[in-house]
């Protein structure tokens, strides 16, 4: 079988496909990713030389690239997007642009090219947030989207999009709605690795206002088995939910990481909070469990503690993204509080 993953020089995408080569080593994968500031193919460099494995360079947006990479393609597992909440407030364009007219062209080519079976990636961000004062709601199946981000609004459209071509067309999809992914390779911009690596250079680490927002935390490598069930076992026109079981206040993900590297939990400065932020996401994923056996297998305290590790022992990786990511974080450390 022959794979197109796109964005696969990204976090999750680059740890998907090393999954799924470790699985199936006799497929053929065909990586297309721009390599934007969060696409690096130093995550893939253990299997850049892998007779079955095929880089190529290449935005979701253009048409004829897209139409001619996925000739021959068996199966399309799109992960490529924007993602970062913060930078669509500041600069939406992209997101719209990447995340809904990409996969607008991405589903295209898959229906004029035979109706290859379509893996569309999304997010848990798309149903908007739930309260802090019920720990038993948790977003569903058929929880309706209420985006509350330009991110997460992009993440909705295109997930109606991907529908669309499945009610009209037939085109043989599956979705897959997740909560937050944490592990080995992602970009130092985000909530964990941010955290991670300035606590190893001992920098101040910025949180949002007293830090109270809650999200579910799966390990990417839970992450990818689920994509892989839903690839293979998945109803078509199906979507699934993924979670981690690690619903977890973002301080209590700080102090955390804080204690597992034994650094003072002075380093945390609490800032002003983003617009719109929402304060709670929490995962029903009991369908995926009937359906397709899914469960976790990575508590949050274990994978935590092995992802605050594999950032300690690849300096040589992190480090030279980390002035990228430092930008952020200073822009976060102007709107100090204090609390």
């Amino acid at each position: 079988m022959t794979l197109l993953v796109t964005g696969g020089c990204g976090f999750i995408g680059s740890n998907f496909i090393r999954y799924w080569l470790s699985k199936y080593p006799n497929d053929h994968i065909i990586n297309l990713d721009k390599l934007t500031y969060a696409g690096n193919l130093e995550n893939l460099k253990d299997i850049e030389n892998n007779p079955n494995y095929k880089f190529v360079k290449g935005d979701i947006c253009d048409k004829e690239l897209v139409m001619d990479i996925t000739k021959g393609v068996d199966l399309i597992v799109h992960f490529a997007a924007e993602s970062h909440v913060d930078n669509s407030i500041e600069g939406p364009e992209v997101f719209v642009k990447t995340n809904v007219e990409g996969t607008l062209i991405l589903l295209e080519a898959a229906l004029k090219n035979g109706g290859i079976r379509f893996h569309h990636v999304s997010t848990d961000e798309v149903f908007g947030e739930l309260p802090l004062d019920d720990p038993n709601a948790k977003f569903n199946e058929n929880t309706p989207y209420a985006p509350r981000s330009v991110y997460s609004a992009s993440k909705a459209a295109s997930d109606y999009l991907v529908r669309a071509y499945y009610n009209t067309h037939k085109l043989p999809i599956t979705i897959s709605n997740c909560s937050n992914n944490y592990g080995a390779y992602q970009f130092p911009e985000k909530l964990i690795p941010l955290a991670i690596t300035r606590a190893i250079m001992n920098e101040e680490i910025p949180v949002y206002g007293e830090g109270t927002q809650v999200r579910d935390w799966i390990h990417v490598d839970d992450h990818c088995r689920a994509i892989e069930l839903c690839i293979t076992k998945g109803e078509i026109g199906s979507t699934y939910l993924f979670g981690g079981n690690g619903e977890r206040q973002n301080i209590w993900i700080i102090k955390k990481i804080l204690e597992y590297l034994n650094k003072p939990e002075s380093l945390i400065v609490h800032v002003g909070d983003r617009k719109g932020h929402d304060v709670r996401y929490a995962i029903d994923f009991s369908k995926a469990q009937k359906e397709l056996g899914y469960n976790p297998t990575k508590p949050i305290e274990e994978g935590l503690k092995d992802t605050v590790e594999w950032y300690k022992q690849h300096e040589q990786w992190w480090k030279p993204l980390k002035a990228k990511a430092d930008i952020q974080a200073e822009r976060y450390l102007e709107k100090r509080l204090d609390i």
